[in-house]
């Protein structure tokens, strides 16, 4: 579906401000945490105190006696609810609404209390009483994929909830709940051949999401006996289809609304309170509220822990023969959608290049500690650390520069990925370049230390790329309706949480339709009325409801043109939807205004034209022995990253002076806004690599807050931070479209900590790259 045209398009391909900018930043719009309905109760969630553990008793007496609370329940009442099934989860129905039995995390959700003031039902947990009996944890997620470990699930049912994740068993008695393995050619037989065989361990640690706005959801039955739900979530069609699995209702009887997100970032994805703030208004028969405080966000969800080793062998001249890599995912104590990111970042975990002999294995390991979900990146900010890192190492080893080394190996058009899918539209080889001219890249290997701006600082520059998959198959569903006076309602259950997807979305819908941008009005997500999409993430959005919206306008269009060709005496085919009128292309004088076409359809009172449309996205079957398919993704993000650093001799402190970071998005449907998308997400991975992480001790977070978890401030922002939109138009994306918003967090760690060694001899392997793990490398060094 693409267009090549661009120098014909009136709104796409324009840097057109946000439609939902105005309303932002004058403090307008109303997020779920501002939601309130009459006779609302509020809820607070009781937490285990140890990581693990049997429940052996809970007494609630003394909080259901104390100030404003109208009921208390445990994961022991859940037991006795008819109609019920108490667990869920999108890849295995593995947690709980509330403990039953049994403990899996310090944080894990043992009873809720519902009061009619927020603080008073959290002042009732203190009058709770558990009894436990601790059980040996697991914390290592190496370990916890031994036989023999301690069992943080004794078995498992799978959810069946997505195609992708089809082949996913009941589990064993194990707590590795995926494998996924990619076979291609023969390793051993490569690294025989190879003149060097480099082999490493590296380690992402967890780290938080970061949205400004909390979990928050707030559920009432209506009249109807509709249960109805406003949450934050990124997947508003899943959530409806498992709150009716859950209190068997037929998917009529459950609404779920989205208003405006105040950031997500892949931690509000799947159920997360909506299954219990359901719960709790079937049986206070009132409106419940949850919204979580930024300790309870902190154990909810977290990025994945990632331990990564990587074994590459190459040829004297600098081929890559062969790659051997086993990545371990520390899941924490429920999948949530982890098995999909061991799936996508397991194959991606093959690297950006050209390399016949590999051979992966990934697993997802449960453990102790808070769950692990869906991050920006979706996994592959993890493993290409530990690729790209490596990468540098054997530039080094091989007396080659590391720009070039890349440039040699990196896949091209047509070239085959470890999965045998043909790639396609992945501008690497572009983005490569483009950061390099940027940062001004000087060719050599590295030398000594040299002198930077300021006495005792070491400066240098470093450069990686990574390549990601968008989520194959999916669905996007779209209803567009033009009123009489040419206006345009668009229907999605696309979330705008703050990535743009409202003005995108809008710029396809005003192209095809050919009206201002201001005429079309994306309405959010309301189960009740907008179609069925997949999810709002893996930066899909754009492609896949883009080319839903298209389709969706193209039969408005064509109702229009039918009518417009009787009046004009032309073919449809003649004609062109411009500026609000119809006309025909070879004479633009002769044509009429959208509401005349109205007039003309159905008289002078009007009507409206309706189109709907489903864009589906296939995948071939993927061999589950060796992870070959001839297609596995719709499309690809390639993206590349140079920084150039400074590192302070005496405190190990590494400051970032320029970031550039190059992607490929296709057409850029809003190039301005392509661009804040890329500083964005390069920006979350700059956080992440010089100083964010959980800190768990025996299973503890010990930085639960904004005061000890260190997050990115404008002072750590490099003076120079640059994004490049690379376009290469994609055949069947909307107008040449993909997505953009998690290419720029693909390579960011392993540039910087290329450069890092580049200035100072340091390579680190264990992000974030603090000053203490730099001052011992030094140190070790001299």
């Amino acid at each position: 579906m693409a267009d090549g045209r661009k120098q014909e398009f009136a709104v796409v391909g324009k840097s057109v401000p946000r439609v939902d900018g105005p309303p932002k930043v004058t403090g307008t719009p109303i997020y779920t945490v501002d939601m309130e309905r009459p006779g609302m109760l509020h809820a607070a969630i009781l937490r285990s105190t140890v990581p693990h553990g049997r429940i052996r008793r809970v007494d609630k007496s003394r909080a259901e006696q104390a100030e404003g609370v109208v009921l208390v329940v445990t994961g022991e009442d859940l037991k006795t609810m008819p109609g019920i099934d108490p667990y869920f989860g999108p890849a295995f129905r593995d947690q709980a609404i509330l403990a039953i039995d049994k403990v899996r995390y310090i944080g894990d959700p043992i009873a809720a209390v519902v009061a009619t003031r927020r603080e008073l039902a959290y002042e009732a947990l203190d009058l709770i009483d558990v009894e436990y009996e601790e059980l040996p944890p697991v914390l290592d997620p190496v370990e916890a994929a031994r036989p023999g470990s301690p069992l943080v699930h004794e078995q498992l049912r799978p959810a069946k909830a997505f195609a992708d994740l089809a082949e996913i068993e009941p589990g064993k008695a194990t707590n590795v709940c995926y494998h996924f393995k990619l076979r291609r050619g023969d390793v051993e037989q490569g690294f025989a051949q190879s003149a060097h065989v480099f082999e490493d361990w590296y380690y992402s640690p967890p780290a938080q999401h970061m949205m400004m706005e909390p979990h928050a959801a707030l559920a009432w039955v209506d009249s109807d006996g509709v249960l109805t739900v406003i949450t934050g979530s990124q997947s508003p069609s899943y959530v409806k289809g498992s709150l009716g699995a859950i209190f068997g209702l037929p998917q009529n009887k459950v609404r779920v609304m989205v208003p405006l997100v105040g950031g997500a970032y892949g931690g509000k994805l799947y159920d997360k309170l909506e299954p219990l703030a359901s719960l709790l208004t079937f049986m206070a028969r009132r409106p419940v509220k949850i919204q979580l405080t930024r300790e309870e966000v902190f154990i909810t969800i977290t990025k994945h822990g990632v331990v990564s080793h990587v074994r590459t062998g190459v040829s004297q001249d600098g081929k890559i023969l062969a790659r051997k890599v086993e990545v371990y995912w520390d899941t924490g104590a429920y999948a949530d959608i982890a098995p999909r990111v061991v799936h996508k970042s397991g194959y991606t975990s093959a690297g950006a290049y050209r390399v016949p002999n590999i051979w992966i294995d990934s697993y997802c390991v449960y453990t102790n500690k808070p769950p692990a979900g869906a991050f920006r990146g979706f996994g592959v900010p993890q493993v290409v650390w530990a690729l790209e890192s490596q990468m540098d190492m054997i530039a080094e080893k091989l007396g080659r520069d590391p720009l070039q080394f890349r440039l040699e190996n990196v896949l091209l058009e047509g070239d085959l990925f470890a999965t045998g899918t043909p790639v396609h539209s992945a501008g690497l080889k572009e983005s490569l370049e483009a950061v390099a001219r940027e940062i001004k890249w000087e060719p050599g290997v590295r030398k000594a230390v040299k002198p930077g701006t300021k006495s005792g600082v070491a400066r240098a520059k470093g450069v990686a790329c990574g390549i990601k998959a968008v989520i194959t198959p999916s669905i996007s569903g779209a209803i567009v309706v033009m009123n009489n006076d040419a206006s345009v309602n668009v229907l999605t259950s696309t979330v705008e949480m703050g990535q743009g997807s409202d003005t995108a979305l809008s710029q396809i819908a005003a192209e095809e339709l050919g009206v201002r941008l201001q005429d079309v009005r994306v309405m959010h997500p309301d189960t009740a009325v907008t179609p069925y999409d997949t999810i709002t993430a893996g930066s899909r959005s754009t492609y896949h409801m883009g080319n839903a919206i298209r389709l969706a306008a193209q039969e408005v269009k064509r109702q229009l043109f039918e009518t417009a060709s009787d009046r004009l005496e032309v073919d449809p085919d003649q004609l062109v939807a411009r500026d609000g009128r119809i006309f025909v292309a070879e004479a633009p004088t002769r044509g009429l205004p959208i509401p005349e076409v109205f007039q003309a359809r159905f008289g002078a009172r009007g009507a409206t034209l309706q189109g709907q449309a489903v864009f589906k996205t296939y995948a071939a079957p993927m061999d589950h022995e060796t992870g070959q398919s001839e297609k596995v993704t719709e499309y690809w993000f390639p993206g590349a990253t140079a920084a150039e650093v400074e590192v302070d001799l005496e405190t190990g402190k590494v400051r970032v002076v320029k970031l550039v970071e190059a992607c490929d998005v296709g057409r850029a449907i809003n190039p301005h806004h392509c661009e804040q998308q890329i500083i964005g997400s390069a920006l979350i991975s700059l956080g992440q690599t010089l100083f964010e992480q959980m800190i768990l001790e025996n299973g503890e977070l010990l930085n639960p807050t904004l005061l000890d978890y260190k997050v990115l401030t404008l002072k750590d922002v490099p003076e120079s931070a640059v994004p490049i939109v690379i376009e290469v138009p994609h055949k069947d994306g909307p107008f040449g479209a993909k997505g953009v918003g998690e290419t720029g967090t693909l390579s960011v760690s392993a540039a910087i900590g290329n450069a890092v060694y580049r200035a100072t001899g340091v390579r680190v392997k264990e992000l974030p790259i603090t000053p203490e793990k730099v001052l011992r490398g030094l140190r070790a060094g001299q």
